[in-house]
């Protein structure tokens, strides 16, 4: 699947070896506009997808059973070094259920407190487009037919994607709400090389392109502090997300998960990790350096404790937020006040 696409992205990386949306009803991209959201000085996700529905959504993650081309061989094994999915698998998931069954279990989460909740379907764990078209058919549109489900969100890697797969995601994109997400994860290649990440930044790049030629919606997941990455570098990195053809961005602190070989290497010799107010005045300069447009889905992202090695900042994610939003408001940061063109 994608042999050339996966080919032109490893290259750089391995170079000896051979691998291998938001409902409008018109179903096109709304334009995205952070004019909604002037009460927070970064466009917020909140308010954005608000505006994309007359009605309520929730997320539902879905593990549909997919692998990862970086586990399994065929790019590498092991996965990344700091990858652990337990750490964003809600416990309804997977387990042998069918994917009607884990929306139906997290629909009954939800449905206490909001009774007329409409729902996407998150397809989050492990690379959700990295299958036979004839399974991720099968695998979306069982999704899509479970009642309440107005739209899929769909969590892959770059170099999981092809023409093929991608001429079915615009298909899908004319009928319903889509958002492909990508994880990034980093703009500097010798740190993707370093987290065994197995793709390169160019790749993440063409992905991008790709897909939003096909008049998708795109995310993209970046993480802060990885190893090797200091302030300045994380700084230089925000032009480069910016000029990605990219639509929302998810935002995720370093955090160190036990059992990951990321946490072996921490253990034997700790680098850098970012306390709350540290953490707080980088994200703000990093958001100052995005363009005004990128949707901003989160700052933060929160993991089990028990599977937790550090930092244990003890901030549940809106703490942290609203901790963020007070010191912007403060300083005078907004998101894009120094992106340069």
């Amino acid at each position: 699947m994608g042999q050339k696409i996966l080919w032109d992205c490893l290259h750089p990386l391995f170079p000896y070896t051979f691998y291998t949306i938001i409902m409008t009803i018109t179903h096109q991209p709304a334009p995205l506009s952070c004019s909604a959201s002037e009460a927070k000085p970064y466009n917020d996700y909140s308010t954005w997808i608000r505006q994309q529905f007359q009605f309520r959504v929730q997320k539902i993650s879905v593990d549909a059973g997919f692998s990862c081309p970086n586990r399994d061989g065929h790019i590498s094994t092991g996965g990344c070094t700091f990858c652990d999915n337990r750490t964003f698998s809600p416990q309804y998931c997977g387990h042998g259920k069918s994917i009607r069954q884990q929306i139906s279990e997290g629909k009954a989460f939800f449905a206490r407190k909001y009774p007329d909740m409409k729902y996407l379907a998150y397809f989050q764990a492990y690379s959700n487009t990295y299958a036979p078209i004839d399974v991720l058919r099968r695998r979306y549109e069982e999704a899509l037919e479970t009642e309440d489900v107005v739209g899929l969100v769909i969590g892959t890697r770059p170099d999981a994607i092809d023409e093929e797969i991608l001429n079915y995601l615009a298909e899908l994109n004319r009928q319903t709400f889509l958002i492909v997400e990508y994880g990034v994860e980093s703009a500097n290649n010798d740190t993707l090389r370093r987290v065994n990440r197995g793709h390169t930044f160019e790749c993440s790049q063409r992905a991008f392109t790709m897909t939003r030629e096909r008049g998708i919606r795109t995310g993209g997941h970046i993480i802060i502090g990885l190893p090797g990455e200091d302030e300045a570098e994380t700084l230089r990195q925000a032009s480069l997300i910016s000029a990605l053809d990219i639509d929302l961005l998810k935002i995720h602190q370093m955090q160190i998960i036990r059992g990951t070989r990321l946490a072996a290497e921490y253990t034997q010799q700790p680098f850098k990790l970012y306390t709350p107010d540290e953490y707080i005045r980088l994200v703000t300069a990093y958001v100052e350096r995005l363009r005004k447009d990128i949707v901003i889905e989160r700052f933060v992202s929160q993991s089990p404790a028990h599977l937790l090695l550090a930092p244990k900042w003890h901030l549940k994610n809106h703490e942290f937020t609203d901790k963020l939003n007070n010191y912007m408001k403060a300083t005078g940061a907004y998101q894009g006040r120094f992106f340069d063109k």
